[in-house]
């Protein structure tokens, strides 16, 4: 561990027979093309397994998004197309096989457009012999200089695979450039195309790959044992004083030890398989086997140890008693505290002048430099009639962010905030989103219900606009031109206008064809898995308690029109105060129907475990385009190139399929007071009542209430002052004596 972490402090011995130890004695119990069938991998495929750094084997780190950095321009090359020359299959080794990291690589290979499976992730919790032993080319793609040599190499070369690795001193130490390893430049994906491209003939291992992995695997065997023996010499050269009459030995420049003592080994490797399966990543054995003098005396000062903390455990014990002590204890402090307060403000002070004041202020003002920055981004935004609020859950959304007066981050997590902005704090504004489930579920539209909460404290624009992360990711963000458009465009505009530029066609990449034409709802079910219309009518019909032979699903034209997605839109600000009202009526709706399920923990929209954590996300991205129709806005789409702008689905043409009567504004409010009365009366009804929780709840009592309350603490105030009055006339005004 000290060679990995800190050579530079310690005296290190590097170099162990631990790695080739393993390797060997695993390679006795299994066969490579047994294990590749066993996952899945068939026997013309190319294997790649990409490894990393050490420092990194239990989390997905910078380290790999480095490696796919610079293994980006092999994958696409290898991993896009069914090609004449060769299947290639490219394995992640990292983290943790249970923690979701096969979804982020899974994510990242969809944008890249590669081929399905052409990308796994296998984590250090499963069999990484295996992983190794299945590969045929091994590529370290780390970009940590690290002070050991790397294990993971070790055993590759041991296992007779390639090896292809960046040119880090520690490793040239002892490999040889076209001999044992191929090595390419750090940070250079040409490079490492090149290095790539000399193992691979005609779709398989050419023949020089072939011969550095014959050749790696025999210098693998002994490649470290010099070192290691020079070092455990030179700490007995160190060590050790001879008497006069003894015959000094040799100086360590005469060693000629350049390999380990096999022989000496084979007993225990042949006796004690089960021991070497059993080390970890970091070349140590966990078995519970001792075979030394040292393991028995370690053994019995663990029980020693156990024994007295267990019997510390049952003396620590706290009683009753011991409550009430530590109670009476605060309460004397908290009395103390109290008392010493009073004395201090009886106490005459000395008093600052103007310029310390004002000298402390300004210190305490550099400090706040948070506070600073949030209100450099506030003077930023002065005179914009528009915001859009960039949606994102995490630091890896970081670099699809964008800077400027027009966007401010809205952050899901607390966690995830970026530092030195001034984004907004989701989860501080709507305490639904502390849950996980539920900002999970919600996805970005619990980011919208966290700014329509009190929305006057953090938005006062008449414009206000919505765009995930993930549109950057996919290229429909808005370029400079575009918004410079938006920006003019929506100061000349009257009337309720919704504006756009992530269409629908665009998220997921279907395509059209002359038998089966996509329509809206057929879009929204390839989308929920098949259960978008139903999950919708059903959540609708609850919504407006509508009986069951009426149609409850709201029809959507099929004209030819684009469709808003990754809400990626731009509307005035008291239309989106109305969606929102609208909004959060669905959702609970939605979550009712999810709640009355007969399955635990499920999802009516999907059936998958990826896409139940998820489980509203998809239907809520497309619940902009039905409340925007329907109540009658206008829908023009933006060009997030060109900057040109087109009305989608004029109104006009709508007349006669949208559903007015259910988006009309009246009705809606009226609906959110009626949920508002019923919340604020406790009279839920349900138990698990999603709809309070998602933002304000007002209607007439609370306002009538509210305003008595006003007018009794007035009357009060009043009350007081002619109380007062009344004394100094009947009982007069006496000024206390001095030093009285």
């Amino acid at each position: 561990l000290y060679s990995v972490l800190d050579a530079g402090n310690f005296f290190v011995i590097p170099g162990s027979p631990a790695d080739v130890w393993a390797v060997e004695a695993y390679s006795k119990s299994h066969e490579k093309y047994q294990l590749r069938k066993e996952n899945g991998f068939l026997k013309d495929e190319i294997v790649v397994v990409v490894v990393g750094s050490s420092f990194f084997y239990n989390e997905l780190s910078w380290d790999y998004a480095v490696a796919m950095h610079d293994v980006g321009p092999l994958l696409i090359k290898y991993a896009r197309r069914n090609s004449v020359e060769g299947s290639f299959k490219f394995v992640f080794l990292c983290g943790n096989s249970t923690d979701g990291y096969n979804d982020a690589l899974q994510e990242v290979a969809s944008r890249l457009g590669l081929l399905e499976h052409s990308v796994r992730h296998y984590g250090f919790n499963g069999d990484v012999n295996g992983v190794l032993l299945m590969a045929d080319i091994v590529l370290y793609g780390s970009s940590q200089v690290e002070q050991g040599f790397p294990s993971l190499i070790v055993r590759a070369m041991t296992f007779g695979i390639p090896v292809i690795t960046p040119d880090f001193p520690i490793i040239k130490e002892y490999v040889a450039e076209g001999a044992q390893v191929i090595f390419f430049q750090k940070d250079n994906p040409e490079g490492l195309s090149r290095a790539f491209s000399l193992f691979i003939s005609n779709g398989k291992l050419s023949k020089f790959a072939r011969t550095v992995a014959s050749a790696g695997r025999l210098h693998a065997k002994n490649m470290l044992a010099l070192d290691c023996v020079t070092r455990y010499a030179r700490i007995l050269e160190n060590v050790l004083n001879f008497p006069s009459d003894a015959l000094l030995p040799g100086p360590i420049s005469q060693l000629q030890q350049v390999s380990w003592e096999w022989n000496l080994f084979r007993k225990e490797i042949d006796l004690g398989t089960g021991d070497i399966l059993n080390m970890d990543e970091w070349g140590t054995s966990t078995s519970s086997r001792n075979s030394s003098v040292v393991d028995l005396l370690e053994e019995e000062f663990t029980k020693n140890i156990t024994e007295n903390e267990n019997r510390s455990a049952d003396q620590d014990t706290i009683s009753e008693l011991d409550w009430d002590v530590l109670h009476d204890i605060e309460s004397s402090e908290e009395y103390e505290r109290l008392e010493m307060e009073q004395l201090e403000e009886r106490m005459d002070g000395t008093f600052a002048s103007w310029d310390d004041i004002y000298r402390n202020a300004r210190k305490s003002e550099r400090f706040k430099f948070e506070a600073n920055e949030r209100d450099e981004g506030e003077l930023e935004r002065t005179g914009q009639p528009v915001c859009i609020y960039e949606i994102y859950s995490g630091s890896g959304a970081w670099p699809f962010l964008h800077h400027g007066s027009l966007y401010r981050g809205l952050a899901l997590s607390s966690a995830a905030r970026r530092l030195r902005s001034d984004d907004v704090d989701a989860v501080s504004r709507l305490h639904l989103l502390n849950y996980t489930h539920y900002r999970d579920i919600l996805c970005e539209i619990g980011g919208m219900f966290s700014i329509a909460n009190k929305v006057d404290n953090i938005h006062k624009r008449p414009w206000i606009g919505f765009q995930s992360w993930r549109a950057a990711g996919r290229k429909v963000s808005l370029s400079i031109s575009a918004e410079k458009v938006l920006e003019e465009t929506v100061q000349e505009t009257e009337g309720d206008v919704m504006y756009f530029w992530a269409h629908l066609d665009m998220d997921g990449g279907f395509t059209r064809n002359n038998n089966d034409v996509l329509t809206f709802w057929s879009m929204c079910d390839i989308l929920n898995g098949g259960h978008c219309r139903t999950a919708f009518e059903d959540a609708f019909r609850q919504m407006y308690g509508l009986p069951s032979h009426v149609e409850a699903l709201p029809p959507m034209p099929e004209d030819g029109g684009c469709w808003s997605a990754l809400h990626g839109w731009v509307m005035q600000t008291p239309s989106f105060l109305e969606f929102i009202m609208f909004s959060r009526m669905f959702v609970d709706s939605l979550d009712a129907l999810n709640a009355n399920s007969s399955k635990v923990n499920s999802c009516l929209l999907s059936s998958s475990e990826l896409e139940k954590k998820h489980c509203y996300c998809r239907v809520l991205e497309l619940l902009v385009n039905v409340w925007a129709y329907h109540s009658g806005r206008k829908m023009v789409y933006l060009d997030p190139l060109s900057g040109s702008l087109q009305e989608q689905h004029p109104i006009e043409r709508r007349r006669g399929f949208m559903w007015m009567k259910y988006f009309n504004f009246t009705l809606l409010k009226s609906m959110d007071e009626d949920l508002a009365e019923a919340a604020d009366d406790g009279d839920y009804p349900r138990e698990k009542w999603l709809w309070p929780w998602t933002g304000e709840v007002h209607w007439k009592g609370i306002y009538e209430r509210e305003r008595e309350e006003r007018y009794r603490q007035k009357m009060d105030k009043k009350r007081k002052m002619k109380e007062k009055m009344f004394d100094r006339l009947t009982k007069g005004y006496r000024q206390k004596t001095l030093g009285g």
